[in-house]
This record gives C-alpha cells, sequence and structure tokens, in this order.
C-alpha cells in the first residue's frame, strides 16, 4: 500500500473542502486502507478501485503541525507536520517555471522566506512513465520556506503565495505543474483535443511526425538531439557571454543550427498529453483552491486556436478534479518581441483569446500583465507584479476581500461614432491614469486600419476618425510601450472590438517564438 507522491511530510491540506487522499495497492493487500488525523480525531474508509484507492476526509479548518496515518493491516504511513490552509497548483510554462533565485529581487525574497507561511510541492518533470519518473516520485516531497529550499521555487507561484498567507493568515501551499517551452496541448488528454477541429491539428501534427516510426527509434532520435542540443546551449551561452548582442543569424552560423524543440515523438516532453500523463495524472485530484496558470508563448504558432484550446483545458482540469467550479486564474501575456523579428501581432491574437476565456468561462480570473513584459526577453525577470495581480484576482474572484474595481482595469466594452469622433466605453472604470503620450490605439475605415489620436474625457476615450469606423483596436502588437493605465494602477489589455477577424487573422500562419531561443 502506498500513498500518493504528492503526499509527504510537511505537506499542505485545503481547509474547509472535503480532501482527498488516495494511491494505490497490491493485489495482495486485501486489508481495509483507512485514513485518519488523531489530533482532529476524524479519519475515513478508502474505496479500492482496480488498483488505486482513495479516502475522502471531512472539511478541516486551518491547522498547523497535525500527523496524517494511513493505515492497512499491518503497514502504517505517517505524514507529520502537515498543515492545513489553501492549496494552488501552479500550471503553465516557463515564466511560471521561472526560478526565484533568478528573480530581479529574489536575494532579498529569499533572505527573508523562512518567517512565511508558504510551502512548495514540485511535481517531478519527467517526460514519459518511466523507472525515472518512479524515482524522482520517491525523492520528491513538500519543502517549507528556507533561503536554500525556496531558491528553485516558482518565483510567480511564490510572491503569490506569500502575499495569499499574509492576508488570509494560514499556511498556503503550492503545487508546482510547468515545464518551460509547452504548450496548452501538453497538459490536457488527447480525448480533449480530439473533440475541436481547431485543437484536433495538434494531434495531427504529432501523428504525421510520427509515422512509421517504432517507439524505440523515436527515443534514439531524441536522445540524440539532447546530446546535441546540450553541446549548442553551451557553446551558445560562451558565445553570448563573449557578445552580449550578436544578432541570432551570426550566433547559429558559429554555435550551428538551433533544433529545439527536437524531434517530435514518444519521449518529447513538447508532445502533445504528454506531461499531462506524466505530471497532471499523478497530482490529480489533490484537493485544491483553484489553479493559477501562466502559459501561451508557445501556442502562438496557432493563436486562433488559443480560446477552444485553453477552455477545454479549463473544462478537462476541472473534470479531472471533480469540481467544475474550481477557480481559474491566468496571466495574460505581457508585451514581448525579440529585437530581431518582425512584430507579427500574434501576441495580441492571444491576449485577446485570453481576455475571452476570462469573459465566457464562469469562475476564472485574469492578471493583466501588459507592462510586465520586456523587450528582446521571453522571461521577464521581475515577477512579484504578476504574483500581486494573481494575488488581487484570488481576493475579489475567490475569497471575496476585494471588489473587482480594485482589482481589474478598466476593460473595453463598446464605441459609439458621432461626426469625426469616436467614443470608447469601458466597464469597470473609474478614470484612467496615463504614463506618457497617449498612443497605440487604432480605426478600421473601408477595411484599413490606422493610428488615432485619442483624448481621455472622464471615463471614457475619444479618438479622432475620418469616415465611417468599423471597429477599433489598441495595442494591436506584440510589443509596445504600455502608457494607459486605470486609476488603481493596472493597465488597460489589448483589446480589439473585432473579435471575429481577431480569432481568425492566422489560422493559415505557422510560426513559433518560443522558449528555444
Amino acid at each position: 500500500m502506498r500513498a500518493a507522491a504528492v503526499f509527504s511530510d510537511d505537506m499542505v491540506l485545503q481547509r474547509g473542502k472535503c480532501v482527498r487522499i488516495f494511491g494505490t495497492y497490491d493485489s495482495s493487500d486485501t486489508d481495509v486502507i483507512s485514513v485518519s488525523v488523531p489530533e482532529l480525531g476524524i479519519s475515513a474508509e478508502a474505496v479500492k478501485s482496480g488498483l488505486r484507492w482513495e479516502a475522502v476526509l471531512p472539511p478541516m479548518s486551518a491547522a498547523d503541525s497535525i500527523t496524517v496515518a494511513v493505515e492497512c493491516g499491518t503497514q502504517r504511513i505517517e505524514f507529520v507536520n502537515v498543515a492545513v490552509g489553501e492549496v494552488w497548483l501552479a500550471g503553465g510554462q516557463s515564466n511560471m517555471e521561472f526560478e526565484l533565485h533568478n528573480d530581479r529581487y529574489g536575494a532579498q525574497a529569499l533572505a527573508e522566506c523562512s518567517g512565511e507561511n508558504v510551502r512548495f510541492y514540485y511535481t517531478p518533470k519527467v517526460s514519459t512513465v518511466c523507472g525515472e519518473l518512479y524515482r524522482s516520485e520517491a525523492e520528491s516531497r513538500w519543502k517549507t520556506a528556507s533561503a536554500e529550499d525556496s531558491a528553485c521555487w516558482s518565483a510567480v507561484g511564490y510572491y503569490f503565495a506569500r502575499e495569499l498567507s499574509r492576508k488570509l493568515g494560514v499556511t498556503v501551499g503550492v503545487i508546482g505543474c510547468n515545464w518551460g517551452g509547452t504548450s496548452a496541448s501538453a497538459w490536457v488528454s488527447r480525448q480533449t483535443l480530439m473533440e475541436s477541429s481547431a485543437t484536433r491539428p495538434y494531434i495531427e501534427d504529432y501523428e504525421t511526425a510520427c509515422a512509421g516510426k517504432a517507439p524505440e527509434e523515436m527515443a534514439a532520435e531524441y536522445d540524440e538531439y539532447c546530446v546535441y542540443q546540450s553541446a549548442w546551449e553551451q557553446r551558445m551561452q560562451k558565445c553570448y557571454a563573449e557578445r552580449p548582442d550578436i544578432k541570432w543569424a551570426e550566433l547559429e552560423e558559429i554555435c550551428g543550427k538551433n533544433r529545439y524543440p527536437g524531434p517530435m515523438g514518444c519521449t518529447n516532453p513538447m508532445r502533445p498529453c504528454g506531461l499531462y500523463e506524466t505530471m497532471i495524472s499523478r497530482v490529480c485530484p489533490y484537493t485544491l483552491a483553484g489553479f493559477i496558470y501562466y502559459q501561451g508563448e508557445s501556442d502562438d504558432h496557432r493563436p486562433h486556436a488559443y480560446y477552444t484550446l485553453m477552455s477545454a483545458l479549463i473544462r478537462n482540469w476541472r473534470i479531472d478534479w471533480c469540481d467544475e467550479e474550481l477557480p481559474f486564474l491566468l496571466v495574460q501575456l505581457p508585451m514581448f518581441k525579440y529585437a530581431e523579428d518582425p512584430d507579427r501581432d500574434n501576441w495580441a491574437v492571444i491576449r485577446q483569446a485570453q481576455m475571452r476565456v476570462f469573459q465566457t468561462v464562469r469562475n476564472t480570473g485574469i492578471a493583466v500583465a501588459l507592462d510586465c513584459g520586456e523587450f528582446n526577453n521571453i522571461h521577464p525577470t521581475d515577477k512579484q507584479p504578476v504574483g500581486h495581480r494573481l494575488f488581487l484576482q484570488a481576493m475579489s474572484g475567490v475569497y471575496g476581500g476585494m471588489s473587482r474595481r480594485e482589482t481589474l482595469p478598466p476593460l473595453f466594452r463598446e464605441f459609439v461614432q458621432s461626426a469625426s469622433e469616436v467614443r470608447l466605453y469601458f466597464a469597470n472604470c473609474e478614470g484612467f491614469e496615463v504614463r506618457g503620450d497617449l498612443r497605440g490605439f487604432e480605426v478600421r475605415v473601408g477595411g484599413e486600419w490606422s493610428p488615432a489620436a485619442a483624448r481621455i474625457d472622464g471615463d471614457t476615450i475619444v479618438l479622432t476618425a475620418d469616415g465611417a469606423v468599423s471597429a477599433v483596436r489598441y495595442k494591436w502588437t506584440n510589443y509596445a510601450e504600455v502608457e494607459l493605465f486605470g486609476v488603481n494602477g493596472l493597465p488597460v489589455p489589448t483589446f480589439s472590438s473585432d473579435i471575429t477577424g481577431a480569432a481568425q487573422c492566422f489560422a493559415a500562419t505557422e510560426i513559433r517564438v518560443t522558449d528555444g531561443r
């Protein structure tokens, strides 16, 4: 009899909800499996199904230093120093994975973290179900905050949890379940991707790439790639150290071709559904308060599909966690562009899709981070604002401690034209703050987009236009300076009144700007 790897000493259990404790057992384990919390005088008998067992403990209030015991005949497992508080899963790709010690203010955070009631479990990062995964799980465990143990935690996850713990006065646990460079398609089931024509190409492309190849051949190809890419990255880092401003084309002339993300196959972690199998399913259905999620960069080659993909991911995870109301808080992509790349506007489409998810999928929140990007750096180093804005979403959408007007910027609602003026109306608006020149507005007249002069008039914005305006948009670009904020200090997000066109404009485009560069 074994508990799932996500259960260990120092873990955090979710307060106020029935708590699922689960694991596996051998066919020879015929005795009843029970779970108890001696200090609270509660216990539950497990239900067995196949070779999996699950017990459900009744809701508990916040607590510290309790023990959870799992018993089966003469076998007994004890987990000590367990806390009952708030538990969130931090999902996504490299900007969620970005480690605290690399954060701009990480050294200070680590020096002060030992007194924080924040704990972290890092879901083992293994791309296939194999011996390495089982060994990694056996070595994994929850960690309490310390300068040494917290260094490799998600910076976004830590800042979010720290602020939440201070506000609520309880221990907050974070389950890190993220992997740099991954598409959202890696984190969902095959069935989920096959349900829509918008997401089915992820599976179809994978099957085309793998056609005619045996698993052993695919594994050998990926192993060869890993050896090559490791040596390439060492050459690349040396080259950048010597010439920080070197152009990408010249870098590849010196170092060789960057082959990231490698040949697609059954061992490539970027494959569709792979990390759903090896990571998500390994911690599911650990009882949670909700999800925080920072991802989208590696789906910019299919921005037209992102709304459908993200909506499906949320639905998939909620079903798996047996809670169709489980809160899901996502980070809207910031401004970003590599210096040498043209501005394809594909990140604007992703941002619009993320906003649409927030506006149409129940129990979601959005941390608008438009001003949190860095030119030519896909991994902005200051994660505190992102963690804080996720905290704001949790407070207004989950815990009820703040209003939406405090935690969201003004959100575009509609426009009305009168002669040569176009007036934009916003929800959640009590006024604006401009930091610099007010720029980035466009109007569409006769099928063509053109810049429009803008001025603020109370809680509306007035644009100047010649001709009948069919649509308006703002900051429809991958990268630009951000000047427009609500009076609460939050940036007005990218928007376009032409939602249908925004969703379809990259339908035939295959481009990629990922963490591999």
